[in-house]
């Protein structure tokens, strides 16, 4: 999730009984032995861990090792998640006693049963233009990926970063996701590493590549067949962030957006701004349909193609109102669970998720009311 949200893309429907025969045609189309098989058997379902090495209030190497504690971890466990990605700043971790730590606290939740994904989320770096900020990518992998080593890797995933923009440029992110792979795989032959595509890691940046595993080519250079490719959902965000990317409108009025959408949703806001905005949401309709209709399209690239699927991140801020929340938060996982595609919750220690606060400490509890949306338990 970044701070700041990609412009929302407006899309044309698409009829039921058109989705219906491209869902039925993607699986038909299908190998037996890829329907569906996920190379990672413990990766399911997911949370994201925000702030532990991500705009962590202290660096300290004791501050890190107690920011939280082993029976939160094991209730995430306790509650039904068997994975957690873990947001990492390449800056936190530069230094030897950062990596320390970092290698400890994944010890301590694959200690407690979950497997760990390792996301870079550096601040600053500008890929599309900066050879140096590149440079500083592949310097990343190259030496936590050989830190890496002694880890079980069939429970240590690393991603090889989280949302790369490249506007515009599929193929310029898919040689440099190439050659940071190359790296990875120098150290970590057998694990199983996360790719993404360009556009903040979106389902239009994941249809802009066309990954193969037989001829690599320029634009699509992947023979690797144990990866995961990997999507962020949040759409529509002028619901899930209450349009975050706007600074024009009332956040106080989105937050009783409906979802779903039925008829004409109630305007009262004093903005302009605002109104237009309520009414263009409105306009489209959201609704579970147009919600599978989105997801559907990575379903059936992921199967075109005989990958495999990770919704790295997906969530709606704790400020929109509480149904319209849980509404949405339970029909994307019904979603991603009817096309056996993993997921992992942004996140835990955010208002997109369980807004736990920060640092968790010992045992914060967890919301059942999201618990019960994402079709998990409350721990005892």
């Amino acid at each position: 999730m970044q701070e700041t949200p990609p412009r929302h893309l407006r899309r044309p429907r698409r009829r039921p009984a058109i989705r219906m025969i491209i869902r039925l045609t993607a699986l038909l189309s299908l190998p037996p032995a890829v329907a569906w098989a996920n190379p990672v058997a413990a990766l399911h379902r997911g949370v994201n861990l925000t702030n532990w090495f991500r705009y962590p209030a202290s660096q300290a190497p004791s501050a890190l090792a107690g920011y939280i504690g082993d029976l939160a971890l094991a209730d995430l466990r306790h509650a039904g998640f068997d994975f957690v990605r873990l947001a990492v700043d390449p800056a936190v971790v530069a230094a030897p006693t950062g990596r320390t730590a970092l290698l400890a606290a994944i010890r301590r939740i694959q200690h407690q049963g979950l497997t760990v994904v390792i996301a870079p989320h550096p601040t600053g770096w500008h890929l599309e233009t900066s050879a140096s900020d590149r440079q500083a990518l592949r310097d990343f992998w190259t030496t936590l990926s050989a830190a890496l080593r002694p880890l079980d890797p069939a429970r240590t995933l690393p991603e090889v970063l989280n949302e790369p923009v490249f506007a515009g440029d599929p193929a310029g992110w898919a040689r440099l996701q190439h050659a940071v792979l190359t790296l990875i795989r120098q150290n970590l032959p057998r694990s199983t590493v996360i790719l993404t595509g360009q556009d903040w890691g979106s389902i239009g940046g994941l249809l802009a590549l066309t990954p193969t595993v037989d001829a690599p080519k320029a634009d699509a250079p992947e023979a690797d067949a144990n990866v995961i490719y990997s999507f962020h959902f949040y759409e529509p965000t002028e619901l899930t962030s209450l349009a975050a990317y706007r600074h024009d409108v009332d956040r106080t009025a989105l937050a009783a957006l409906p979802f779903p959408v039925a008829g004409a949703c109630p305007v009262s806001a004093a903005n302009a701004a605002t109104r237009d905005l309520i009414r263009y949401y409105c306009a489209l309709g959201w609704d579970a349909a147009h919600l599978r209709t989105r997801i559907d399209q990575a379903f059936v690239w992921a199967h075109a193609h005989g990958v495999h699927l990770l919704a790295g991140e997906f969530g709606a801020t704790a400020e929109l109102n509480p149904v319209a929340r849980l509404t949405w938060i339970g029909a994307v996982r019904r979603i991603l669970d009817a096309d056996h595609i993993a997921w992992a919750l942004w996140g835990y220690d955010d208002i997109m998720g369980f807004a736990v606060h920060r640092p968790p400490g010992r045992r914060p509890p967890l919301d059942p009311a999201l618990l019960g949306a994402l079709d998990l338990h409350t721990p005892m």
